[in-house]
C-alpha cells in the first residue's frame, strides 16, 4: 500500500535515474514557483504541516510525485498510499477504517495519497468526504486531468486545487545541470559530456517534462560507449535516438484536449494559417479524433464565417466526408485543406448574431403568430379559415421579389457586414429596402 514512499536497501543505483534523483527539500524544486514560491499558499500549508484536502493536477514530469514524496517525509500525519489503478472502494474504506484506529489509539492523523485519482469514479471519490471533514484522514489526490473535469462536485468545493504547469526551459536545464554534477544519485561519476547542442535539443524535445528529458538522458549514457580517454560523449545524433517520438500524445477527454481544438477554433477565426495548421498538427500528432476536428470546422464555417464566405461550409462538409470515406492517413491532407482555407477566409459571424438575438427575443416572451396570408393552404377548406389567403407569389414578380409582411413586428436581425460576398449580400438587401419604400411612397 506505500510502495510509493518505499526505498528498498540496496536498490539506488538500479531506480530509474528520473525516480532516485527527486527533490529532497521544497528549495530543491526548480519550477512550480506559483505554487512553492516564498509566501505562495501551497508551500504555507506545507511548511505548517496543515495540509488537510488538495489536488495536484498537471502533465506528467512536472513535479507532482516528488512534491506528494516530500510532504509524506515532512509531515507528521501517517503517510499511506494507494493507486487508484488498481485499488477498490474497499481498500480505501480499509485504509480509512486503519486511519480512524490510528488516530484514536495515538493520536496521530494519517495522510492518504491517491495516485490517478481520476480513475475512481464519483461514488469512490465520495466515500472521502465525511472522513476528511471530520480529520479522519488528510488527503492528496494526484491526476493529470482537469478536476472541474473529473472530481465529484461535493469533493471539489472542499479541495484545494494546486496546477502544476510544464517546466520552463530553463527549470529544466537547471534540472539537468544538477543530475550531471550530482554523484549519488545522478550521473556526476560517470564522466559525461554532453554537447550544448545536445542540451539545447533535450531541453526543447522534453516539452516542460523533467521525467521525460530525465529518462532520454540516463538512456544515452547507458547506451554510449567512452572514447579513448574512458569519457563518455553524447551528441546531437545520440540524444535525438535517444528520446522517445517528439510527438506528445494527450488524454482524448481531458483538459488539453479541449485546450488544443479551442486554439485551432481560435486560429481559424483570427485568420491566422499558420497557428491553425500548427495545432491541427498538435491535435493528429496527439492521435486525436479526426471526424471530432472535422466537424468543429464544419462548425466554424458557419459560425465564424457564415455568407462572408458561402463556399467555406462547402469545404468544411467535404473535408467532414474525406475523413469518413477515405479515412486516415490520407485524410489529414484534407483537413489541412479545409484548415487553411477556413482560416484564410473571410470573416463574419451575422448569421449566427442574428439567430442568436432572435431567439433571445423568443426566450423573453416575444412570440409571434405565424401571419394568416403566410400560413399553410395545403389543404381543403384552408381558404376558409383565411389560411393563404392574400399571399403573393414572389416569383411572379420582377427580380421575384414580393412586397409582403413576412413577420407582424419587424425587427432587424440580420446585419450583413462590408467584408467578402456578405458586403454583395449587403448592397443587395439595401436595393431592396429602397426599392420597397419607393413602391410604397408611389
Amino acid at each position: 500500500m506505500n510502495d510509493l514512499f518505499a526505498r528498498p536497501a540496496g536498490t539506488e543505483r538500479v531506480r530509474p535515474l528520473a525516480d532516485r534523483f527527486r527533490p529532497q527539500t521544497i528549495d530543491d524544486f526548480l519550477g512550480q514557483e506559483h505554487l512553492l514560491g516564498p509566501g505562495k499558499l501551497l508551500r504555507r500549508l506545507i511548511e505548517g504541516d496543515c495540509l488537510e484536502a488538495a489536488i495536484f493536477f498537471g502533465p506528467p514530469g512536472t513535479g507532482k510525485t516528488s512534491l506528494a514524496r516530500y510532504i509524506a517525509g515532512a509531515t507528521s500525519s501517517h503517510p499511506v498510499a494507494l493507486s487508484a489503478v488498481d485499488s477498490s472502494t474497499k481498500e480505501v474504506r480499509e485504509a480509512i477504517a486503519l486511519a480512524r484506529h490510528r488516530r484514536g489509539s495515538t493520536g496521530q492523523r494519517t495522510l492518504l495519497l491517491i495516485d490517478e485519482f481520476h480513475r475512481f469514479n464519483r461514488a469512490q471519490q465520495e466515500v472521502l468526504l465525511p472522513h476528511i471533514e471530520e480529520g479522519v484522514v488528510a488527503f492528496i489526490g494526484l491526476t493529470t486531468y482537469n478536476p472541474f473535469f473529473s472530481l465529484a462536485p461535493a469533493l471539489l468545493s472542499r479541495t484545494h486545487l494546486f496546477e502544476f504547469r510544464p517546466l520552463s526551459p530553463e527549470a529544466v536545464r537547471g534540472i539537468l545541470g544538477r543530475v550531471l554534477k550530482d554523484s549519488r544519485s545522478g550521473l556526476g561519476g560517470e564522466n559525461l559530456a554532453l554537447s550544448p547542442s545536445a542540451l539545447d535539443l533535450l531541453v526543447s524535445r522534453s516539452q516542460g517534462d523533467a521525467r521525460r528529458a530525465l529518462r532520454a538522458l540516463e538512456v544515452a549514457a547507458m547506451t554510449t560507449s567512452g572514447g579513448t580517454a574512458g569519457q563518455i560523449v553524447i551528441t546531437p545524433e545520440i540524444m535525438s535516438e535517444s528520446l522517445q517520438s517528439g510527438s506528445a500524445p494527450y488524454h482524448r477527454d481531458g483538459d488539453e484536449h479541449y485546450d488544443t481544438i479551442s486554439a485551432l477554433i481560435k486560429s481559424v477565426r483570427g485568420s491566422d494559417p499558420d497557428a491553425a495548421i500548427y495545432w491541427l498538427a498538435r491535435m493528429l500528432e496527439a492521435g486525436d479524433e479526426p471526424r471530432f476536428i472535422a466537424r468543429r470546422l464544419v462548425i466554424a464555417a458557419s459560425e465564424d464565417i457564415g455568407n462572408a464566405d458561402p463556399a467555406a461550409l462547402a469545404v468544411a462538409m467535404n473535408a467532414f466526408w474525406a475523413v469518413e470515406t477515405v479515412g486516415m492517413p490520407e485524410a489529414r491532407i484534407n483537413l489541412a485543406h479545409a484548415v487553411t482555407y477556413l482560416a484564410a477566409a473571410p470573416k463574419s459571424n451575422a448569421s449566427y448574431l442574428a439567430l442568436e438575438e432572435a431567439a433571445r427575443d423568443i426566450r423573453s416572451g416575444r412570440v409571434q403568430e405565424v401571419p394568416a396570408h403566410l400560413k399553410s393552404s395545403a389543404y381543403r377548406g384552408s381558404a376558409s379559415l383565411g389560411r393563404g389567403v392574400g399571399y403573393v407569389y414572389p416569383h411572379s414578380h420582377p427580380e421575384a421579389a414580393a412586397d409582403q409582411d413576412y413577420i407582424s413586428v419587424k425587427t432587424r436581425y440580420y446585419r450583413p457586414l462590408e467584408r467578402g460576398y456578405e458586403a454583395v449580400i449587403r448592397k443587395r438587401l439595401e436595393a431592396r429596402k429602397k426599392s420597397g419604400e419607393g413602391r410604397n411612397e408611389g
